[in-house]
């Protein structure tokens, strides 16, 4: 995958200066270390995504697109977490994420190996399950309640300041229109949710088109 303005050194070297500005505890030594270990794997991860995404071009990561850049932050902070068990380099990646992007998406969570952003600003992730080929607009939301965990199937969009919340169950094909709220409810395959009366969800029928937006599927 190419690496527009950047050779693998020089991108390592921008992203261990982004934590030592965001996190400047004088370790920055050390997450050199570990990020340089890691960082092939986590661009392999980023490769298949961004060749995932209809809007990006194929085989190219640009570290200054912001959507790009934020995944790559979350695949290089779960891969280190994933294969070694060292928190301390994916919590600063989580820390700068949060900073620069404004998304809450922590290390842990196991996000789909292709999904689209459309504007990181305001969105928080928790754990939850998470089906391929999700995309996800500012300010969008998916809570847990204790052990009141979300399910979100394949082919899902929620648009900007949509929630899931609650146990609630999103089955495969389904969008959620701007602001909609799903808490504790089911929303059937297939279906656009848009808010109801009484806060209830009205449902009709996604277009079938959509997904050739975001993805090369």
């Amino acid at each position: 995958m190419k690496l527009r303005g950047h050779t693998r050194a020089s991108l390592l070297a921008y992203t261990v200066a982004q934590c030592a500005h965001v996190v400047p505890d004088g370790r920055e030594a050390t997450f050199r270390t570990v990020a340089d270990a890691y960082l092939d794997e986590a661009l392999e991860r980023l490769h298949g995504c961004i060749n995932g995404c209809a809007p990006w071009r194929p085989d190219e990561f640009n570290v200054l697109q912001s959507s790009q850049h934020t995944i790559f932050l979350y695949y290089l902070a779960n891969t280190i977490w994933t294969r070694s068990g060292d928190t301390e380099a994916p919590t600063r990646l989580f820390l700068m994420n949060k900073a620069f992007n404004g998304i809450d998406l922590f290390y842990e969570i196991a996000m789909p190996k292709v999904f689209y952003i459309g504007h990181s600003l305001g969105i928080v992730l928790a754990k939850a399950t998470y089906g391929e080929h999700l995309v996800l607009y500012q300010n969008c939301t998916v809570g847990r309640h204790k052990d009141q965990i979300p399910v979100i199937g394949a082919r899902v969009v929620l648009y900007p300041g949509s929630s899931v919340a609650a146990g609630a169950v999103i089955e495969d094909d389904v969008v959620l229109s701007q602001g909609v709220r799903v808490i504790g409810k089911r929303a059937p395959k297939g279906m656009m949710v848009f808010s109801g009366a009484a806060g209830e969800l009205t449902f009709r029928p996604r277009p079938d088109d959509l997904l050739q937006e975001y993805f090369r599927l």
